[in-house]
């Protein structure tokens, strides 16, 4: 395994500008380039077991010599990709305050949008919040939906603070970005059930189909009105009065997994 030392390696300059969100190792003037940092023992254990390989692995030198984790996932990589690096440079990659010693390059997947939707999924519309979307991926594949839609507006899917969150959902998702929900809808052969406070039927008094596509809305405004309007079901979720609505992510984990424990005591 090689050593870096020195901030100025042109290795180590190009992963700390990707760990910065700036321009990607290897991308072209006008061209896409999906490589991204994961950080952290269990999102690099979850990448190596779900997908593979990544691109390059950096792993603290000191930290590596002591910890049995870090040493067995070391092991299980081809020497070729490993860099060990000093304390210092792996604390300039990391994206949190007490990193893991840890980082993956790879390359994101970049699923092709199905030609007919027929499948359990959930649709965010413009879900800010990094957090929230990184819990709703790891609470839908948890209920074992496998697909996210995510429209234009969305934080990004593959940052750093999203991947933190979901813990390892990415890897068992197929995730489609940058989605057109409206026309995503014509593709659509299921119903569309979505979360909303006016003109729905309670959760849990309400037939809810065997497959669907959950609609989930922005935190402030909640879901479009266009597309509410395409909704064949709408639901909300029974609480105490005079308490704010719930926070998206805890919604969806409500609903979700009412559906799911429908599924499994028929």
């Amino acid at each position: 395994m090689k050593h870096l030392s020195s901030r100025e390696n042109p290795v180590y300059k190009r992963v700390l500008r990707l760990a910065a969100g700036k321009r990607a190792i290897g991308a072209e003037d006008g061209h896409t380039d999906h490589r991204v940092i994961l950080e952290g023992i269990h999102l690099c254990q979850a990448w190596l077991q779900h997908i593979g390989s990544p691109e390059l692995a950096l792993f603290d030198a000191e930290r590596l010599e002591q910890n049995t984790e870090l040493g067995g996932l070391a092991r299980a990589l081809d020497p070729g990709l490993c860099l060990s690096c000093e304390p210092r440079l792996m604390k300039g990659l990391s994206q949190v305050e007490h990193g893991q010693g840890v980082c993956f390059v790879v390359s994101a997947p970049a699923p092709l949008m199905p030609q007919h939707i027929d499948h359990n999924c959930i649709w965010l519309d413009r879900v800010q919040d990094p957090g929230n979307v990184g819990t709703l991926l790891r609470t839908a594949a948890a209920a074992g939906i496998k697909h996210a839609y995510l429209s234009p507006g969305c934080a990004s899917a593959w940052s750093a603070k999203v991947l933190r969150s979901a813990q390892g959902a990415h890897f068992v998702m197929s995730i489609y970005e940058h989605v057109d929900l409206m026309q995503a809808h014509e593709r659509l052969e299921i119903p569309l059930v979505a979360t909303a406070l006016e003109n729905a039927a309670s959760l849990y008094e309400a037939v809810l189909p065997k497959d669907c596509a959950w609609l989930l809305g922005n935190e402030g405004q909640g879901v479009d009105a266009d597309l509410l309007a395409l909704a064949e079901k709408r639901v909300f979720i029974p609480q105490a009065e005079n308490v704010e609505s719930l926070n998206v992510a805890v919604a969806a984990g409500i609903c979700l997994f009412e559906h799911r424990r429908r599924q499994f005591s028929t």
